[in-house]
């Protein structure tokens, strides 16, 4: 196969590029930088061709293409249904498929129904992340079924790599564990939540690439592994050697002290997800998720820990979750909490 990534270097991608050049493909990066390295400073896999220019700008992007043509193109940055406009006028007969990366935020939020299939409704009233990804899906699905547009949309959840913890805030909230002050975890806690290595997810979707039963379709790909926050606290703080001490603050009172933090907790982490993973191993057989993120937890803390240059501690941030401690605690008599 012939494939162009738009991106590839990210967290997701880079896992799906590494595969597909050992699966033999021919695989196109595209990007605006002259280095070896992608805008998320992770190298471009050996083997894979980069052609220069900026998705955001047609004529860039046409000039970099050339007289290219693809098996599969993947837009892995495409965010707006403006972006969305850009690729139909670009790829119109310059692919044989389209695979657009959504979000399982888009998804009815929260839930009216578990677990969470392709069908499930798609509305997100509290995210605008999510509702642009749904209006960038309801473009592809009329340009498919008006003009025959060959798009597949994939719907990653929660999906890491050795370089991202799950929870907000990052090394910040692993800093305050080491350190033995508490940490801010949503809700009580107890909310369901999957969360796919970037290995496992490459699996389901490099077998979506080329594979004429996913056209016209929306693929969710996802592990099979329910965890709860406080598990997933407590994993993280085991791979870091330590304990969390974990405060429980509802997702309302962490959205009103800070709206954007809270924007990603209503919009999507609040809620229990449970994903029916079924059409996607149906359409790939030898899908399977297979790291447990017990695993991944310690992958991700040996990340960290090879190199004190990673551990970026936000003191604006810290500070932040001390305040939001102390006020949310200071509103209950002692023991309430």
């Amino acid at each position: 196969m012939k494939v162009l990534f738009i991106g590839g270097t990210g967290i997701i991608s880079s896992a799906c590029s590494a595969l597909l050049l050992e699966r033999g493909a021919e695989l196109y990066l595209l990007n605006r930088g002259q280095s070896s390295q992608g805008p998320s400073g992770r190298a471009v896999p050996q083997g894979a061709h980069v052609l220069h220019g900026d998705v955001r700008d047609p004529a860039s992007l046409k000039s970099a293409l050339g007289e290219h043509t693809f098996d599969v193109v993947v837009n892995w940055v495409a965010f707006t249904p403006e972006h969305i406009e850009t690729d139909l006028e670009v790829f119109r007969g310059r692919t044989r498929q389209y695979v657009f990366i959504s979000s399982a935020s888009a998804y009815q939020t929260p839930p009216a129904a578990l677990p969470v299939t392709e069908s499930t409704p798609l509305s997100n009233p509290f995210w605008q992340y999510s509702r642009d990804k749904i209006a960038c899906e309801d473009r592809l699905t009329r340009a498919y079924r008006e003009e025959g547009f060959p798009v597949t949309v994939v719907r990653p959840s929660h999906t890491y790599d050795q370089t991202l913890l799950p929870m907000d805030g990052g090394y910040t909230v692993v800093d305050r564990m080491r350190k033995g002050k508490p940490v801010i975890v949503h809700g009580d806690g107890t909310s369901l939540w999957v969360l796919t290595n970037h290995r496992d997810f490459a699996v389901g979707f490099v077998g979506l690439l080329g594979n004429p039963h996913a056209l016209g379709e929306a693929v969710q790909i996802t592990s099979d592994e329910l965890l709860s926050w406080n598990q997933i606290f407590d994993m993280v703080a085991q791979a870091a050697g330590t304990t969390a001490r974990k405060v429980h603050i509802p997702s309302d009172r962490i959205a009103a002290f800070d709206p954007e933090w809270g924007a990603g907790l209503l919009g999507d982490k609040a809620h229990s997800m449970i994903f029916d993973n079924t059409k996607v191993k149906r359409l790939v057989p030898e899908y399977r998720a297979t790291i447990p993120f017990h695993r991944g937890a310690e992958e991700i803390m040996a990340w960290y820990d090879a190199d004190p240059a990673r551990q970026v501690v936000d003191g604006t941030l810290d500070r932040q979750m001390d305040d939001l401690i102390a006020a949310y605690q200071g509103a209950f008599p002692a023991g309430e909490v």
